[in-house]
């Protein structure tokens, strides 16, 4: 028997109400119905143009698998929309990619904190986000949210996890009493020449730099100082890794012993049973990431997502699974066993404990001290 559209729309609401369509099926089936009809309504439009998925970029390796596992696919098989997924090996290539794109072609970037949302925000790539639709947000750290808030108030950002850039020592060579002492200078330790690592990128060698020379990162007064401990770390160095991948591989098979790394990536590292230390010296580089919004997004579906990752139950899922806290705030959110050992997790909620770049002064100097990094790095 054919159904009457009155049949039809019946059922589809009775569909909905029992939870077996998502509000986005719902909504679209049930403006085809009316529009065979003849009727017209002021949502129909949109719901007939729902996209049928979401484009994601982020770095790749053991954290966007976990994102993917964990967040992604569960929202799949929820909602219906795709995440399709890319990926960068630094946060300056996809940026490039976005200044030539058209608005839409790039819309959630797995971004890197503040200092580079103010990139974003320059360029004029932001968006802004209805937080309304984001209710999860209400467990997300307020010292987390606060630098983006003062860069922009309405958020085109939300937080999503942190980490710090501490020292990675291989234990079989490198006692703990000896990092402990050492801090920031083991790098700087001709014992290991060829056997010292570091991160590709200008922030990270100034910062490391500042600390070698006993300045603060975020008033530095002698960038004569600075380069020239760039260069000793240089001179030092095996290889300046550029991915999380590649830093994993040269730890892991002992290619360097000694190196400036990311905190979860070394905590995957560990659970592999490999034999890594890391330390935190005083003042080390923090940093939190972000899930970025694009302008010319679709913008229900993208807060709709986040605000799917930011459920406690995936957002830890997530977190154990690419071995960075999240931005939960433990005072809110009882968090797991795992989570509380994993480096840099502050279980003050305050993020006092940690030391972040200021992203004002930081883009402020930037193009000078990344044209200065560039020569140094090709061997000036």
């Amino acid at each position: 028997m054919k159904l009457t559209n009155t049949k039809r729309l019946e059922r589809l609401s009775n569909r909905y109400a029992n939870g077996d369509i998502s509000r986005r099926s719902f909504l679209s089936l049930t403006a085809a119905a009316a529009a065979a009809t003849g009727l017209s309504m002021p949502w129909m439009g949109r719901a007939l143009a729902a996209v049928s998925e979401v484009r994601f970029d982020g770095w790749g390796g053991v954290v966007q698998e976990a994102i993917d596992k964990y967040a992604f696919q569960p929202y799949t098989a929820k909602s219906g929309i795709k995440v399709v997924q890319g990926t960068f090996g630094d946060e300056d290539e996809i940026i490039t990619k976005i200044k030539t794109s058209k608005p839409g072609d790039f819309q959630v970037i797995h971004s890197s904190g503040v200092n580079y949302y103010i990139k974003y925000v320059n360029a004029g790539f932001n968006s802004e986000i209805n937080e309304a639709n984001i209710p999860n947000m209400a467990n997300v750290l307020t010292a987390m949210i606060e630098p983006f808030r003062k860069l922009t108030p309405k958020l085109s950002a939300v937080p999503y996890d942190y980490g710090t850039s501490g020292i990675a020592y291989n234990t079989k060579v490198i006692s703990p009493e000896e990092a402990k002492e050492k801090g920031a200078a083991l790098l700087l330790d001709k014992k290991y020449a060829g056997k010292v690592g570091g991160y590709a990128d200008m922030t990270t060698r100034v910062w490391y730099a500042a600390l070698a020379t006993g300045q603060d990162p975020n008033n530095i007064k002698d960038m004569d100082a600075i380069w020239a401990k760039v260069r000793e770390t240089r001179d030092l160095a095996k290889k300046f890794w550029s991915s999380g991948a590649e830093l994993m591989d040269l730890l892991s098979k002992g290619e360097i012993v000694v190196t400036d790394a990311w905190s979860g990536r070394v905590a995957a590292l560990q659970d592999q049973g490999q034999p890594i230390g890391y330390l935190d010296p005083a003042s080390s580089y923090a940093w939190m990431e972000d899930m970025l919004i694009l302008k010319g997004s679709p913008m229900a579906e993208c807060e709709e997502l986040i605000n799917f990752m930011l459920d406690p139950a995936t957002s830890i899922a997530v977190a154990e699974g690419q071995s960075y806290p999240p931005s939960l705030d433990p005072t809110k959110v009882k968090l797991t066993e795992k989570i509380e050992k994993l480096p840099a997790f502050d279980n003050t909620g305050t993020m006092k404990a940690l030391t972040f770049a200021d992203p004002v002064y930081w883009a402020t100097n930037e193009d000078a001290w990344t044209k200065q990094w560039d020569r140094i790095a090709k061997g000036d």
